[in-house]
């Protein structure tokens, strides 16, 4: 079974559920593995880092090497 058949399997499990204690256990189990999620995968640059990333947008602007928002808008479009 495929990835999105189990999405929407679940989604369907969850949409027939009538028991509201149930449903908070799932929900809190769902908070809390995003905050988990979400402190893992995110650490703050260091200063050093944060100049390097400036000087080299500043040179990507210089070659040319942006897209603008039209562009950015366009591409969006097909996601």
């Amino acid at each position: 079974m495929d990835l999105q058949t189990r999405k929407l399997n679940v989604i369907k499990y969850l949409i027939g559920i009538q028991d509201e204690k149930v449903f908070n256990k799932i929900e809190s189990s769902i908070y809390e593995s995003q905050k988990h999620e979400s402190k893992r995968n995110l650490k703050p640059f260091t200063e050093k880092q944060l100049i390097s990333r400036a000087k080299q947008s500043n040179k990507d602007y210089k070659a040319g090497n942006f897209k603008t928002q039209s562009q950015l808008e366009k591409e969006s479009e097909s996601w």
